[in-house]
């Protein structure tokens, strides 16, 4: 089993939250949240604003913790075809500062505001609806209860 640590910014105004279009090495795409993988040694909460300033090109200030998700993929969901588990640190995030614009030589092509209702049309990572839940909801534990996937939804 591998296993993936990484934190996500969940940056929303007026209705919207920003999200960004990945494109992977063999050119699928959908719609996740800014952040990545926490690097060896570096704190969460420093990877959640240094991958969301590459994603976005905006500076971030992390206002509060929203929660932590973990789940294992099995196998033959997952990309690699071996089993994965993936622990995600949401945080809220607000831009102070930079102008939004597309990863330079990275795989985010896009960086857009999307109407939260919209965002249920659209393909997107599983991240997205369980960063949205967590930002909807406050669960004092932190804890988001598992998010389906199927449809729409992609590990």
């Amino acid at each position: 089993m591998s296993f993936r640590l990484a934190a996500y910014a969940v940056c929303i105004e007026d209705g919207r939250v920003l999200l960004a279009r990945c494109v992977s090495p063999t050119g699928d795409t959908n719609w996740t949240l800014p952040g990545g993988k926490v690097e060896h040694a570096e704190d969460p909460f420093d990877a959640v604003i240094r991958e969301f300033a590459e994603e976005t090109g905006c500076d971030g200030l992390v206002e509060r913790l929203l929660g932590v998700d973990s789940r294992v993929v099995p196998a033959a969901e997952a990309r690699l075809g071996i089993e994965r588990q993936n622990v995600g640190i949401f945080y809220k995030v607000r831009i102070t500062g930079g102008a939004l614009r597309p990863e330079p030589n990275g795989a985010t092509a896009e960086v857009v505001w999307t109407s939260i209702p919209n965002v249920s049309r659209l393909r997107r990572s599983s991240l997205v609806d369980v960063g949205l839940t967590l930002a909807r909801t406050l669960p004092p534990t932190g804890h988001v209860v598992p998010v389906p996937i199927g449809g729409l939804l992609e590990h």
